[in-house]
């Protein structure tokens, strides 16, 4: 499957941003899919992530109550709604599939190529 990540962009503190990524081929709803950051200087970590049917979702603690993941498998697309966002928010965004509901980033397969998203204070 090809992601591919989009909807970044440059914002203030306290702003909402939704991330979006589209996904090519048939097989998008057998995927598990997350969102993991990368700010400049500091690795990947994880965000948040959704399972198959959307039944299931599970985020970072820096986020939780601000970031909401979902999904629509009609349209091959996995969304993060960003509110109340923060400078420490600032990173690139990136949206990977994988075949379990995990946080580590090693067991996502395939990865979008991210999206810049910048929270200014």
């Amino acid at each position: 499957v090809q992601l591919q990540a989009s909807g970044g962009g440059l914002v203030q503190a306290g702003d909402s941003l939704r991330l979006s990524c589209a996904a090519s081929g048939r097989t998008f709803s057998r995927y598990v899919l997350g969102w993991f950051r990368q700010a400049p200087g500091k690795e990947r970590e994880f965000v948040a992530v959704i399972s198959r049917t959307g039944g299931t979702t599970y985020y970072a603690d820096s986020v939780k109550g601000r970031f909401t993941i979902s999904r629509d498998n009609a349209k091959n697309t996995v969304y993060l709604q960003m509110n109340s966002l923060k400078s420490e928010d600032t990173a690139v965004y990136y949206c990977a599939a994988g075949s379990f509901v995990r946080a580590t980033i090693e067991t996502y397969e395939y990865w979008g190529q991210g999206t810049q998203v910048t929270v200014s204070s």
